[in-house]
């Protein structure tokens, strides 16, 4: 098989970032880095899916204002979320003229929405392009698992969907963070059905994507800063560090998890943490930019990972396969 690693043979720079969360975000350990907040997380709509959609149109309205820019400035936006056939951003995208492209990978939705602009950009035909991601605790736990109302027992291994979005204006003009390579991801599946351990899921994709990306670029994980994975969870990283080190490879102090940061997961009582599409997008856009930008870092690896799993394959019985994709960012 031929490296599915790559470096952009042009400069793809992060021009600016947004993020929205909900109160429990906003209260977690990195809550300060985040740009706004509500505190009702229904945000005066009759649903949840609702106050989802308003939640991803108030961003992109956000990221648009904080850089000056309108609508015909941006060449395209690509997003996701985690509801059926993505109806949560299709309908945001309705308020927005700027054409756009819909992306699904789960809680990795993120990773292949910033590969895919950045295969855009290298073309040179567009210059500008918007990457976001959304997810809602309500709107999650409603589809993929339980509704609230019948008030059932969360399992050990279970995560918090993050309540938020995160978006990324990219583009091939200047910036001072730059994204400078990237790994895609295969679909690795150990036969996990549980639908409430997402880490077990997950954390043998981000393992096979991490190991080929070391390889196929001739580094060790110590060439970065940060490596940060999507939503594994705490559980889930544990898991992922054995895992690599079965590969020949050690994480070091330098590895972490995005899910594991958002919240204090023993004082909230998240369980194993955060997981959700906006779980790597909020957490990037607003704590690991702002880090960067402030010379704290200065090459990070972003692995959000996705559980591919819906509503249809769990009744079918089948298992839950995992994907992760690797996006690496370096300070100009």
């Amino acid at each position: 098989m031929k490296s599915s690693t790559f470096d952009f043979d042009k400069k793809i720079y992060v021009e600016d970032t947004a993020t929205i969360v909900g109160p429990r975000e906003k209260a977690g350990p990195v809550g300060k880095y985040f740009d706004k907040d509500f505190k009702d997380d229904s945000l005066g709509q009759p649903s949840y899916e609702k106050a989802e959609i308003k939640m991803h149109i108030s961003l992109l309205k956000y990221l648009l204002n904080k850089t000056k820019h309108n609508e015909k400035d941006v060449d395209l936006c690509i997003s996701g979320d985690l509801l059926d056939e993505i109806m949560g951003t299709s309908l945001t995208m309705r308020e927005f003229n700027i054409p756009f492209m819909g992306t699904y990978n789960a809680c990795a939705t993120f990773a292949e929405c910033l590969i895919t602009a950045s295969m855009f950009l290298t073309t040179g035909k567009f210059n500008r392009i918007i990457c976001s991601t959304s997810s809602h605790f309500s709107t999650a736990e409603r589809q993929y698992r339980f509704p609230l109302e019948l008030g059932n027992q969360r399992t050990p291994l279970s995560q918090w969907t993050v309540t938020g979005a995160g978006a990324t204006m990219l583009n091939n003009i200047g910036g001072k963070v730059r994204i400078s390579s990237c790994t895609v991801g295969r679909v690795v599946d150990y036969g996990v059905k549980d639908a409430n351990d997402m880490g077990a899921c997950m954390a043998p994709a981000a393992a096979d994507t991490l190991r080929r990306h070391f390889e196929e670029k001739g580094v060790s994980p110590s060439y970065y800063d940060l490596i940060l994975t999507g939503d594994l969870g705490d559980a889930g990283s544990r898991l992922l560090k054995r895992l690599m080190i079965e590969k020949g490879v050690e994480l070091g102090d330098n590895y972490n998890d995005c899910g594991v940061l958002i919240f204090n997961r023993m004082a909230q009582d998240v369980g194993q943490g955060g997981s959700g599409a906006a779980c790597s997008s909020t957490v990037f856009n607003g704590y690991v930019y702002k880090k960067m930008l402030a010379g704290e870092f200065k090459r990070v690896l972003l692995v959000p990972t996705g559980a591919l799993c819906s509503k249809t394959s769990i009744l079918q019985g089948e298992s839950i396969p995992g994907i992760a994709h690797a996006v690496s960012f370096e300070v100009e």
